[in-house]
């Protein structure tokens, strides 16, 4: 879970990262990955200069250098952190034609985002709960690109959403805190295992 990667690497803030495979969730005594079960994540990713997915090369990636300059898809001097996501929403300040004809798109879920300011010096990370009537349905895509407009997101890509989105920071004593209210099995506030993450030193 979200929370069990930010304590194991004394992390101070994580969300979920890319989609994995394999996933079933048939009920609460049938799902898969259970903690520890092997997946595969479906795009590139790396973790300090080591690359351990290769993605087949169509999804979006966000790299992020040793000196922690950050770009989408594209490396700054090589591949050294690296997690990829469903798809781009925003490019050159705008909203891109095919988030709205995105298997989906339409449907309000939990949502889990990325984005980079105009001068990419700044890392917008923007979770959405859904799924819990009377408290949050949850986005559309582009409902979710026009939230990180409205934070200064010149770039965006769209994450692993669902039942996997989660963020959590450092509370007290290292334990990990929800910032959100994330919904695995039906179940508010019940965290997924998930299959990489976005870690934060800070």
């Amino acid at each position: 879970t979200t929370s069990t990667f930010l304590e194991e690497f004394e992390l101070q803030a994580a969300v979920n990262g890319d989609g994995f495979e394999p996933w079933v969730s048939n009920s609460i005594f049938r799902y898969y990955p259970h903690v520890g079960d092997p997946i595969d994540p479906i795009g590139l990713a790396a973790s300090q200069g080591t690359q351990y997915a290769q993605g087949n090369g169509a999804e979006p990636t966000l790299f992020i250098s040793r000196n922690n300059r950050a770009r989408f898809n594209e490396p700054i001097g090589g591949t050294y952190n690296a997690i990829s996501g469903q798809l781009m929403l925003l490019a050159g300040g705008n909203l891109l034609p095919e988030v709205s004809a995105a298997p989906g798109a339409n449907d309000p879920q939990p949502r889990t985002a990325v984005g980079l300011d105009k001068n990419s010096r700044r890392l917008i990370i923007v979770v959405v709960d859904g799924r819990q009537p009377g408290y949050s349905e949850g986005a559309t895509l582009v409902e979710l690109a026009e939230l990180l407009l409205e934070k200064s997101a010149f770039y965006a890509m769209n994450m692993d959403g669902g039942g996997s989105s989660t963020m959590v920071v450092e509370g007290k004593n290292g334990n990990a805190r929800l910032m959100n209210s994330p919904i695995d099995q039906r179940i508010p506030g019940r965290e997924r295992p998930v299959g990489n993450h976005l870690g934060i030193y800070a």
